[in-house]
């Protein structure tokens, strides 16, 4: 089965993404690791795009209209959906917060 997805991001995750860059590269003072981590990410995205409904889904208290998914880059969580042919990538947390409340 050869099916092709589109990738889309929500501005709530690209909002996400650049504050914790910013902390990494200007608080942190450690611009290399803010590119390696935005590099690892969209590594990752692209990877689980070419089969985003092959994996576990993440498991949430709330009731949902669509099924989220996980992806895990060293400490940080991507949540993404898969609606139709689109894979819509919609969080980018840190692990350590509690999930359960912010997804």
């Amino acid at each position: 089965m050869d099916e092709r997805f589109t990738l889309r991001y929500l501005p709530l995750f690209e909002q996400d993404l650049m504050a914790v860059r910013d902390y990494i590269a200007f608080k942190l003072k450690n611009p290399i690791a803010a590119r390696r981590l935005i590099e690892d990410t969209e590594q990752a995205i692209m990877k689980r795009l070419a089969n985003p409904l092959g994996f576990e889904p993440y498991r949430s208290a709330r009731d949902r209209k669509q099924t989220y998914y996980r992806i895990n880059i060293r400490n940080f969580s991507v949540f993404y959906v898969v609606i139709d042919d689109v894979m819509e990538v919609r969080r980018f947390i840190y692990s350590k917060r509690n999930l359960p409340e912010i997804v």
